[in-house]
């Protein structure tokens, strides 16, 4: 059955969260595609980076900073500490959700990945155009935590 309603034609038109989430769909595609060869998807490298940047960093603070939930966030980590990007290091707390850095192999791989993602950065320039590019890092820098 087919609905005529004004509702469902904003919705279907003009919703902002369907729109961004197309988007997120097509820019996903485009990385995951660059970085196949080398066993990481784009969501897991960005864990990387974070993690590779920030370290030592804890769980809930990756998750605070990037806006993920914990439970995409704990799928993730497992896949990355399970291929030895990542590792737990000890601090002086409690022993409880020990911070995470990058290993040399996850330095590495960010190394050799490079060409590649920026290969990908390329393609999603193209795709958003100059000023499209620039509006998502706008709005994104805005809702992501401080990285420095």
């Amino acid at each position: 059955m087919r609905v005529q309603h004004d509702i469902t034609d904003q919705i279907v038109q003009g919703c902002l969260m369907g729109r961004a989430r197309v988007l997120t769909r097509v820019l996903t595609g485009i990385y995951d595609e660059a970085l196949r060869p080398f066993g990481i998807k784009a969501s897991q490298l960005n864990l990387l980076a974070v993690v590779a940047m920030m370290a030592p960093i804890r769980r809930t603070d990756i998750g605070r900073l990037i806006h993920l939930d914990p439970s995409t966030l704990t799928r993730n980590l497992h896949v990355m500490l399970s291929n030895g990007w990542i590792e737990e290091v000890m601090d002086n707390e409690d022993g409880r959700g020990l911070p995470l850095q990058a290993t040399e192999k996850g330095c590495g791989l960010l190394d050799q990945l490079g060409p590649a993602w920026k290969g990908a950065q390329r393609k999603a320039l193209k795709l958003l155009g100059e000023d499209g590019a620039a509006l998502l890092l706008h709005l994104s820098g805005g809702l992501m935590g401080n990285f420095g």
